[in-house]
């Protein structure tokens, strides 16, 4: 008698420890929250109340302006300073992607962590997995990459270097952290609304976020095809079972692949705790032909994302350059038209005489 089909098969050690490393990630990410929570708490209440420093791991939370800061090192070769630690957090991704494929959304990501627990609920609640109508799927899929196709334009062709700078530089930036805070903090009953939905259909549909409309997801595929290990099947061996089918939380059809060559693999190694013959899905170099264990995939991918984040610390760009006097200053304005939509230099123009004055101290300190 068959078992009931179940994607998150946890009973397999490293899909154990996959989840620890979900669940240690977004208890960093809550922990963050917490001491951002009471920094902005400080700042609103001018110095009265508990004070705690600004998390610098806020910058991975605004992947926008780390694109932008990273674009300008690498024209420039200096590191903006206003928020430092998102180059190095983006940098972090880029290489556990380069190296593990798009793993980071399967292994560390708090947002993928909630979208497959939805999409657990969905299949408790549902009594099976629902896949998307192919004439839906396709069209959804490439909603992800146009937003990112239009980031791209927007960051590597609409704006030169000097527009980027004023950017970087300008008061939306260097609170664009708190700004984020404040949209979930007062979020408006239209975005609400958009939330619930988002967070219903990934109970129906999995991963309907990471699939459809995830940017981020998008970026990090480019670097899932320059990744020399894919998931490889031993054909002689596979009795075809079909469970690597069964288990893919992306509907990938591993069980008729030689490798898993595919823009919606996460590199969860599902489909390889799921295979019941021995060596016959392995996680394997393309080019030295070398198999992984999971466990070292796991520790991997931790390794690269500590060491590429301890850089920054250790070469002193990760704490932005910015006091708690800047910081209250930027309160004291924060609703003003000069903190929204900072697009173009008749806006740029507008910048306060106390902000100028933050911009030329923090380019003093930088000298």
């Amino acid at each position: 008698m068959k078992k009931n089909n179940v994607i998150r098969n946890t009973n397999k050690p490293i899909q154990k420890t996959r989840l620890t490393i979900q669940s240690l990630f977004a208890l960093l990410s809550v922990w963050i929250g917490v001491e951002f929570y009471f920094f902005i708490t400080y700042l609103e209440t001018g110095g009265k109340s508990f004070f705690m420093n600004r998390p610098p791991g806020v910058d991975g939370y605004l992947p926008i302006s780390s694109l932008m800061s990273f674009r300008y090192t690498v024209a420039t070769g200096d590191i903006h300073w206003a928020h430092p630690a998102g180059i190095f957090i983006l940098l972090a991704i880029i290489f556990v992607s380069l190296v593990f494929g798009k793993s980071f959304c399967s292994w560390l990501c708090p947002a993928g962590l909630l979208s497959e627990s939805l999409g657990d609920l969905g299949e408790k609640l549902f009594k099976r997995k629902i896949k998307m109508p192919k004439f839906l799927d396709y069209p959804l899929r490439s909603l992800k990459y146009l937003m990112l196709a239009f980031f791209a334009y927007v960051i590597f062709f609409a704006m030169d270097i000097v527009s980027l700078k004023m950017f970087l530089d300008s008061p939306y930036n260097q609170v664009a952290d708190i700004k984020m805070y404040y949209f979930f903090a007062k979020i408006s009953r239209f975005s609400l609304i958009v939330t619930v939905v988002l967070a219903l259909l990934s109970v129906l549909f999995r991963n309907f976020w990471c699939r459809y409309l995830c940017p981020y997801g998008a970026f990090l595929s480019f670097f899932t095809f320059l990744s020399p290990y894919k998931i490889k099947r031993n054909i002689p061996s596979c009795i075809d079972c079909d469970k690597c089918n069964k288990v893919c939380p992306s509907f990938i059809n591993v069980a008729k692949a030689k490798y898993v060559i595919s823009d919606e693999c996460n590199s969860c190694l599902n489909c390889v705790d799921a295979c019941p013959v021995k060596e016959t899905l392995e996680f394997k170099s393309v080019i030295t032909k070398k198999t992984l264990k999971p466990k070292t995939v796991a520790i991997g991918i931790v390794v690269i994302f500590m060491a590429v984040t301890g850089l920054g610390m250790l070469t002193g760009n990760w704490q932005n350059r910015m006091e708690i006097t800047d910081y209250m200053i930027h309160m004291k304005n924060i609703e003003s038209s000069t903190y929204s939509h900072p697009t173009g230099t008749e806006h740029l123009e507008e910048i306060n005489k106390e902000t100028s004055e933050i911009n030329i101290n923090k380019e003093r300190t930088k000298q």
